[in-house]
C-alpha cells in the first residue's frame, strides 16, 4: 500500500503540470493541512483513493468551500483497510482563528476522544498539522507544538506521526524524519529526497520522502511550490496577511516535474 502525504504547499508537479500516471499506485492520499480546498477536491477527481485531511491554521475558509469529494478525519479514527489513522488539524492558538487551539483546549479535544480510542484499541497513524511540544517545532508562539501529542504517542505508540506546519526554510528546527520513542515521526512540508528511488534526478528540487511501515505501507511526503505564486486566489494563496511574514520563493528553473512514485520499498 501506498500513502501520499501532502502539507502547506501545493504541488505544481501535481496542479500545474499534472499528468494522471503520477498518482497511480497510490492507495491513499492524506493531506496534513494548509493547502488549497480547489487542490484537494483537484486530486479527488483525478484518483481512486480516498483523500484524507485535517485542517491547519490557515484553512477558515474550509468552512464555506470545503474539499469536495475528501473526506475530513478531525476527531476522528478512520480505518482504511486496517490502517486506524487518527486526524487532530490546527496550531497553538496565537490570534483569532477556527483552527487555532490553546494546549487546554486541544487537550479537551483528545479526552473527548477516548471513546472512540477504545474502541478503536488505538491508531495506527496520527495526521495532525502542528508538531508535538518540543519535538522539531518552533520557539514561537505559532509554531510551538502541542504536548497533547506527545502523550497520544507514549500511550498508543503509534507507527506514524504525520504533520506540517514548520517549513523547512525556517532552520534547524526542520526535520523530515525522525523517531519519537516507537513512533517514526514524518514532516509532510519539505523538499528533500530521503530515500531509494529508481529515477532519481538531482537537478530537482522536489522530491519525496518514502518510509515503509509495520504492516506494509509505503507513505510519501510530497513537497511543493510555494502557494503565493499559484495563480489562483484560494485561502490558502492569500495565508501571508498583515501580521505574518512572507515566504521567499525559491524559483527553479526546472520545468519538468518529477516523477514521484518509482521508488524502491
Amino acid at each position: 500500500m501506498k500513502i501520499l502525504t501532502l502539507a502547506d504547499q501545493e504541488s505544481r508537479s501535481l496542479w500545474d503540470y499534472f499528468e494522471k500516471a503520477k498518482l497511480e499506485g497510490v492507495d491513499l492520499i492524506i493531506s496534513c493541512g494548509d493547502l488549497a480546498p480547489q487542490y484537494l477536491s483537484f486530486l479527488a477527481t483525478f484518483t481512486h483513493a480516498p483523500v484524507l485531511y485535517v485542517h491547519g491554521n490557515h484553512d477558515d475558509c474550509y468552512e464555506q468551500t470545503p474539499p469536495e469529494g475528501c473526506i475530513c478525519i478531525e476527531d476522528t479514527i478512520y480505518n482504511y483497510k486496517g490502517i486506524r489513522i487518527l486526524g487532530l488539524g490546527g496550531s497553538l492558538r496565537y490570534r483569532d482563528g477556527l483552527n487555532q487551539y490553546t494546549q487546554n483546549a486541544m487537550n479537551r479535544r483528545v479526552f473527548r476522544l477516548w471513546p472512540k480510542l477504545a474502541l478503536n484499541r488505538g491508531f495506527d497513524i496520527l495526521v495532525t498539522h502542528a508538531p508535538a511540544y518540543r519535538f522539531n517545532d518552533g520557539e514561537d508562539i505559532p509554531h510551538t507544538g502541542f504536548q497533547a501529542f506527545n502523550r497520544l504517542l507514549e500511550k498508543y505508540k503509534p507507527a506514524y506521526f504525520i504533520h506540517g506546519h514548520v517549513h523547512a526554510n525556517y532552520g534547524g528546527k526542520f526535520k523530515r524524519s525522525s523517531v519519537y520513542g516507537d513512533t517514526v515521526v514524518i514532516n509532510g512540508e519539505g523538499r528533500t529526497v530521503k530515500n531509494q528511488f529508481r529515477h532519481h534526478d538531482p537537478l530537482l528540487i522536489s522530491l519525496l520522502f518514502t518510509a515503509t511501515i509495520p504492516r506494509g505501507v509505503a507513505i510519501f511526503a510530497l513537497p511543493g511550490w510555494i502557494r503565493n505564486f499559484h495563480p489562483l486566489v484560494t485561502c490558502a494563496a492569500r495565508r501571508t496577511t498583515k501580521g505574518e511574514k512572507s515566504i521567499k520563493a525559491d524559483f527553479s528553473p526546472f520545468a519538468t516535474p518529477p516523477i514521484l512514485f518509482n521508488c524502491d520499498y
